[in-house]
């Protein structure tokens, strides 16, 4: 949630959902649709938008990531791009209709910068996150 001048914003991929596919695909026991949506609500009170589009957005897209998390675990971080770029694309296409429910619907490329520098950086927030959750220590009872 920071601001970005006019050019810059229309290449800002959604920094909240990469994030949560993280966590959800590595931690899916503790980090489910409930967190997605308490994190939306949250989102959409920072950014000004339509309360609970982002709540929806996300839920939807986690229930996703839970249901095939085994799947996606194994998949190399490569063939992971092609299911992060479907779900940024889903969440963007929810967005979008929300968003022209009322007006004529025209796709310009205001829609895709978002969902293809999304693509492109998860390799870089799954390695980050994924140190980042290597150096926590565990929890475990002795």
């Amino acid at each position: 949630m920071m601001p970005w001048s006019a050019t810059l914003e229309l290449f800002n991929p959604d920094w909240v959902l990469l994030t949560l596919i993280y966590w959800s695909l590595a931690l899916p026991e503790r980090v489910g649709i409930f967190h997605a949506w308490t994190i939306g609500l949250l989102t959409d009170v920072l950014t000004g938008q339509l309360f609970g589009q982002h709540a929806l957005a996300y839920s939807l897209i986690i229930y996703a990531c839970l249901k095939l998390h085994k799947r996606l675990r194994q998949y190399a971080l490569i063939q992971q791009v092609l299911f992060i770029f479907c779900s940024l694309l889903v969440s963007q296409l929810l967005f979008f209709f929300i968003k022209n429910l009322h007006h004529p619907i025209q796709l310009t490329t205001d829609f895709w910068l978002p969902v293809l520098t999304g693509t492109a950086c998860w390799p870089l927030v799954y390695r980050i996150l994924r140190c980042v959750r290597l150096s926590m220590p565990t929890n475990q009872p002795e």
